[in-house]
């Protein structure tokens, strides 16, 4: 039986409570029941990190960097494991679950890299004397991670925050916990004992680690789970990194092909079932191209659905929720020209849907919707889009397609988001850092600046004494050092 908070793979401790019950998504069948933390626990597991973070924290950095690689060739072995039971818990594909966790395994060998290197800057003060910053681990990282790429994701935060010498808490989605477990199974050995730990638990065990004495907070997920915790940061004095929701425009200038722009918009809304916290969540269609948009637009998720391409929603609850929404926006007069009905058969499927007709003041416009669900609105011009692009509470992401520079510089410009795509609703260099605007969160999650996020700087200043009296020293410049001729 997993155990509810993982030191390494010698030495557990495993407490009794309530347990999480997980069915398949695919055919609802109960799986099995992990234990959830008790509040014993969670302060029990706080304090072997605590009592494990200062010789963690003078681990030289490329030994630091070295368990790190360690780690991640662990994870490496342990592929086809994990990917199973993403898939299972989860009911993403066994193909891109595995996609996900080379995804891992690479971000784990980045930071084991870039780890080392991340340095402090010297600074110019007098010349007699010596000053720099220095970089110094925040201590104890507690890390909140999701379910919809819950490899990939926790890893980042993961390598990061153990690179630059803080021990870790990881509690991973109750959505996912056999997943969350068995990572902190195979990546715990690479570490000295209390350095990573894994909780399980839903919302009272999130809750009690986020207002537990730690020292950072890094959390993916939802916006109310974050403003939570971003609440219980300010009582507690842990610095706090969100990324949370979004409800990410796309939006379609007059001088595309309307066959193409339809293609980026289904590989945007249904990926992954839009279960993608970057995922297409509303469209705005120039009037011009809108017709022919629409047809196509209608014609993928058509396919989709046809082929039964679509994964199952993480469970039914998040179904619900989804379908809720678009029933919604169709009495409020949407058209559901594909999908929108709830499907019969066991399972937590929902097809692929095309939502016309929309305006904006629906939900489905308006809230994220983390669903394969793609509502499109028709605008008069470019400015009107952009328009209604650039409003909501949200700020994690947008993309443009045109070819008009102008338009793009225009929006690049105007969007109050994190990341603006152009001409492309994924992908991006390596390394790519951003911070959300709004709702969407706060800080880096990722690139080499979440490296800056799990440190603190400390400025130095080095000057020499002054000269004894009556020693054969030469003279004292203003700053305490001795003047050379």
């Amino acid at each position: 039986m997993p155990t509810t908070v993982t030191e390494t793979a010698a030495g557990t401790g495993t407490t009794d409570g309530s347990g999480i019950t997980i069915q398949d998504p695919r055919t609802g069948e109960v799986l099995w029941t992990v234990p959830e933390a008790e509040p014993d626990a969670v302060q029990d597991a706080v304090r072997v990190a605590r009592r494990a973070a200062p010789a963690w924290a003078a681990t030289a950095p490329a030994e630091r960097g070295a368990a790190l690689r360690a780690a991640a060739k662990a994870l490496d072995a342990a592929a086809r494991e994990l990917a199973g039971l993403n898939a299972s818990e989860t009911g993403r594909p066994e193909d891109e679950a595995l996609a996900g966790i080379g995804a891992a395994v690479s971000t784990l060998e980045q930071y084991a890299e870039l780890g080392p290197v991340h340095r402090g800057h010297s600074l110019r003060g007098n010349r007699l004397a010596t000053d720099y910053t220095l970089a110094e681990p925040r201590g104890v990282a507690v890390l909140l991670t999701p379910w919809n790429d819950p490899v990939a994701v926790a890893c980042g935060l993961i390598g990061a925050a153990l690179v630059t010498g803080n021990t870790v808490i990881h509690k991973p989605s109750e959505r996912c916990p056999r997943l969350g477990e068995a990572l902190g199974e195979v990546l715990a050995p690479a570490f000295p004992p209390g350095v990573f730990l894994t909780v399980s638990g839903g919302a009272a065990v999130g809750a009690a680690l986020s207002q537990a004495e730690v020292d950072v907070i890094a959390h993916v997920g939802s916006s109310a789970s974050g403003a939570r915790i971003a609440g219980a940061g300010a009582l507690t004095g842990a610095h706090v990194i969100r990324e949370n929701g979004g409800n990410d425009p796309l939006l379609v200038d007059r001088d595309v092909d309307p066959g193409w722009a339809a293609e980026q918009a289904a590989v945007g809304a249904f990926s992954n079932s839009g279960q993608i916290c970057t995922a297409v969540e509303r469209i705005y269609v120039h009037r011009d191209i809108a017709a022919e948009f629409c047809k196509a637009l209608e014609a993928e998720a058509a396919l989709r659905n046809s082929k039964g391409t679509v994964a199952p929603l993480v469970d039914l609850r998040m179904r619900d929720a989804v379908h809720a929404q678009v029933a919604e926006a169709l009495k409020q007069g949407a058209r559901a020209v594909e999908g929108g009905a709830l499907p019969d058969g066991p399972g937590s499927f929902y097809p692929a849907t095309v939502l016309l007709d929309c305006t904006d003041g629906m939900q489905v416009m308006t809230e994220e919707t983390f669903g394969p669900v793609a509502p499109v609105q028709v605008v008069d011009s470019f400015d009107d889009g952009l328009r209604l692009a650039c409003s909501g509470r949200y700020g994690l992401a947008a993309t443009v397609l045109s070819s008009n520079i102008a338009h793009i510089q225009q929006a690049v410009a105007a969007l109050p988001v994190g990341t603006v795509k152009v001409n492309a609703v994924f992908g991006g260099a390596p390394g790519g850092a951003a911070q959300p605007r709004g709702e969407s969160g706060a800080g880096f999650g990722y690139g080499p600046e979440l490296l800056d996020e799990f440190t603190q700087v400390k400025v130095v200043h080095i000057s020499a004494p002054p000269a004894r009296a009556g020693s054969a020293a030469g003279p004292v410049d203003g700053s305490g050092g001795q003047d050379l001729p």
